[in-house]
């Protein structure tokens, strides 16, 4: 009878302990996906709905978007989500250090999470890559998270058909690259007289976030063809702070003057002495350009200068003229309005804004007539030679030749292996 007791008892101790067992399994299991209870470190969360962690596991919350509007403040959109007063004081309060909710930007996304019951964190884009995390739960905290960067090196080779932004954009190049294309070569090429045939091969630096391009990280190397010529662009900093693009002769990519005083119009009248006016309908010089571009569009000084006049010129409209040496002046007419605080007397400089795009004077729509003298003799601007800038120092050439090299032979590779 004993016997059997003692074997009765240690079955029940034996399932006990089997059962204990299977529960501790079970419990670290959970512990292991729920956290332990104990809070989270957020670089090590794993997100099934985002590459980048926010802190807490949204696939259990119902999602919410908008954007901020315009006049909303932090609290107005806490309203908005359910929060009370003093909640919204609570949270600013928590959140000072991390967040100043006075920079709200009308625009900007948000993101709300919530249950069953009310919402619970709120996640705001402060730009493409920075996130403020608002918890609204018991504890009213905040912190912050960044978006994955990464940086990939691309290249492109592309045959002008149409022009830099069709023929670019079709072949994949981001816009914010074609920018950057254009202001290294602002001097070399005129935009505005791109050919069928002509040809651009550039190897190039994008910054993407979640996969979306968010800037351009640079252009190492680009090569510019026509016909038989070839103009290369080579990025290499002498670490004096001044020119960074360079011929493989050392010269500055950079020139005494820019191509052109706007980027991207279309040249609707040129330089002529026998043109018939489109208003007056007589025949009469033209000593300038017209670039037909929208109202609005801002007008750049083409070089270094000194501000010599400003005002109404008659039948030119709202006119700012520049005088950049002894030798050369330049003007730009017709102009919606000035850059504010621009008076004579000013110093300006290359690329600086002068000026926006109108129909002020005679004019059948908006665009700049843009003119040049020469030693007070007008000249076509589009004919205008620039001298180059102080060539790279003689000590850099060897290093440039290499780190040419270098590029070239990567921008082959990757247009091979595209």
């Amino acid at each position: 009878m004993k016997i059997s007791g003692s074997r009765n008892i240690l079955r029940v101790a034996a399932l006990i302990i089997a059962v204990v067992l299977v529960a501790v399994v079970l419990l670290g299991q959970f512990t292991r996906f729920c956290g332990g209870g104990s809070t989270p470190d957020i670089s090590t969360i794993e997100k099934k709905d985002t590459v980048y962690p926010l802190g807490f596991c949204t696939d259990s919350f119902e999602v919410t978007t908008g954007s901020i509007r315009a006049g909303e403040n932090f609290s107005a959109l806490l309203f908005r989500l359910g929060l009370d007063s003093r909640e919204a004081y609570n949270l600013v309060q928590g959140s000072d250090s991390i967040f100043d909710v006075k920079k709200l930007r009308a625009g900007n996304g948000w993101t709300a999470y919530s249950d069953s019951s009310r919402y619970r964190y709120l996640v705001y884009e402060q730009d493409r890559i920075n996130l403020i995390v608002f918890s609204l739960t018991d504890s009213l905290y905040a912190y912050k998270v960044k978006r994955e960067v990464n940086v990939e090196r691309r290249a492109a080779d592309v045959t002008i058909g149409t022009s830099l932004w069709v023929d670019m954009t079709n072949a994949g190049v981001s816009p914010v690259v074609i920018a950057d294309l254009s202001d290294i070569y602002a001097w070399t090429v005129d935009f505005f007289s791109l050919r069928k045939g002509d040809r651009f091969r550039i190897l190039y630096d994008l910054t993407l976030c979640e996969g979306e391009t968010i800037g351009c990280a640079g252009i190492p190397y680009a090569v510019f063809m026509r016909d038989s010529s070839v103009f290369q662009a080579i990025m290499y900093d002498q670490g004096d702070g001044g020119n960074r693009y360079w011929n493989e002769k050392g010269q500055s990519m950079r020139k005494a003057f820019l191509k052109a005083p706007l980027k991207f119009s279309r040249i609707s009248s040129g330089f002529s002495y026998h043109r018939r006016h489109p208003v007056h309908g007589t025949v009469r010089p033209h000593t300038g350009v017209d670039y037909a571009a929208p109202t609005g569009t801002p007008v750049m000084s083409i070089g270094d200068g000194t501000v010599i006049s400003k005002g109404w010129g008659g039948g030119g409209g709202n006119t700012v003229k520049i005088r950049h040496n002894s030798v050369y002046t330049t003007a730009y007419l017709h102009l919606s309005k000035y850059a504010k605080g621009l008076k004579v007397g000013d110093r300006v400089h290359q690329g600086q804004v002068i000026g926006y795009v109108g129909m002020t004077g005679t004019a059948t729509g908006p665009h700049l007539d843009f003119r040049v003298w020469k030693n007070g003799t007008p000249i076509n601007p589009l004919k205008m030679e620039s001298p180059s800038v102080e060539p790279i120092d003689t000590s850099n050439m060897a290093a440039l030749d290499s780190v040419r090299t270098v590029y070239a032979a990567m921008l082959d590779s990757l247009i091979v292996n595209k």
